[in-house]
């Protein structure tokens, strides 16, 4: 008699578990086996036979439970289980508190926050974002606040429940950038909040950058200007950097900001300078050297090239043919 959590069980016994096929029966020898645990070997070939019949049970259910926890990254497992899901009519919300568990043990699982969507997409089950959602994702932000994932999964949740404008929104990425302010995945989640482009107003953010319609010129700037809002923005930015000069980060949301506004680096020329002391050579931010050097380059060559040198030569070596090339526009 075959052993094994399955084989043993009498709700089990009407199926006939399919095994793993790499190659082997057909004479062919694998260039690489696998050494499967027994258990997972045993689950996933009672996987393959009840996804063959297309069977949705309650059993099938707990069987794609078994296998996410043996393997979490088995992508078809879950595809599988959102399926029996919306068959069985199952309380979705439960769902999710199982999911959260899961979530916590791997923060690093792709499928996991993939699996999450597909349950979130249903507009039958969630017309508005359920109410301990953001929570969690705070929660996850905890463990890890650049997970990828995470932030991938909140900006689609942002745009499907529309919640540009959600002050919550708003207040938990603000903790973070206070919290880290070199996270730049919270950066990007701030602009995209402020700027992105919104399907439903338009008005409201820049047009999709992805457009081929658009001239290199029309991408990133707003279609109509919310000027209180821009001047907070820059204003936002401007403590931040004042926190951690040398934080690419705040440097950069500030020159989105400018550009989406249709306002030039120039504007900036007084506060940059404030990193970098000409009469003394002091310089507390790189990044204040490029932005003065930018500025300058629109109209004052030497100062532009003086700037370029520094970077050329102590603050961004690494980059120095660019700050050459820059140099050669300059002086042309």
């Amino acid at each position: 008699m075959a052993e094994g959590k399955y084989a043993n069980d009498p709700e089990w016994e009407s199926i006939t578990p399919i095994q793993l096929d790499d190659g082997s029966d057909s004479g062919a020898m694998p260039l690489a086996c696998i050494a499967y645990p027994s258990e997972y070997l045993e689950a996933t070939s009672y996987l393959r036979a009840v996804m063959a019949a297309n069977e949705m049970s309650e059993r099938a259910l707990r069987l794609t439970e078994d296998v996410i926890s043996l393997n979490p990254a088995h992508y078809t497992v879950w595809i599988y289980r959102a399926k029996i899901l919306f068959a069985l009519e199952k309380d979705l919300l439960e769902e999710l508190e199982w999911l959260n568990g899961v979530s916590l043990k791997y923060l690093k699982n792709y499928q996991i926050w993939h699996h999450r969507q597909v349950l979130m997409a249903s507009k039958a089950h969630f017309p508005t974002i359920p109410t301990k959602e953001l929570d969690f994702l705070m929660e996850m932000f905890a463990q890890d606040w650049k997970n990828y994932h995470v932030w991938t999964y909140r900006h689609w949740l942002v745009r499907n429940f529309k919640l540009w404008d959600l002050p919550r929104e708003l207040e938990d990425v603000e903790s973070l950038i206070k919290a880290d302010v070199r996270n730049n995945s919270a950066w990007n989640h701030r602009y995209m909040l402020r700027f992105g482009p919104r399907e439903d107003a338009p008005a409201a953010g820049m047009a999709n950058a992805g457009s081929s319609a658009m001239s290199a010129d029309e991408k990133g700037v707003l279609t109509v200007v919310d000027e209180d809002l821009v001047d907070a923005e820059l204003e936002f930015a401007k403590a931040q950097i004042v926190r951690a000069p040398e934080n690419r980060s705040a440097w950069w949301y500030a020159r989105g900001v400018l550009r989406a506004a249709g306002r030039g680096v120039g504007e900036w020329e007084r506060f940059a300078g404030k990193f970098v002391d000409a009469g003394s050579g002091e310089v507390r931010s790189s990044h204040a050297v490029e932005w003065l050097a930018d500025v300058y380059a629109l109209g004052e060559g030497e100062k532009a090239v003086e700037m370029f040198t520094l970077l050329k030569e102590k603050y961004d070596p690494i980059r120095k043919n660019y700050w050459d090339y820059r140099i050669q526009q300059v002086v042309v």
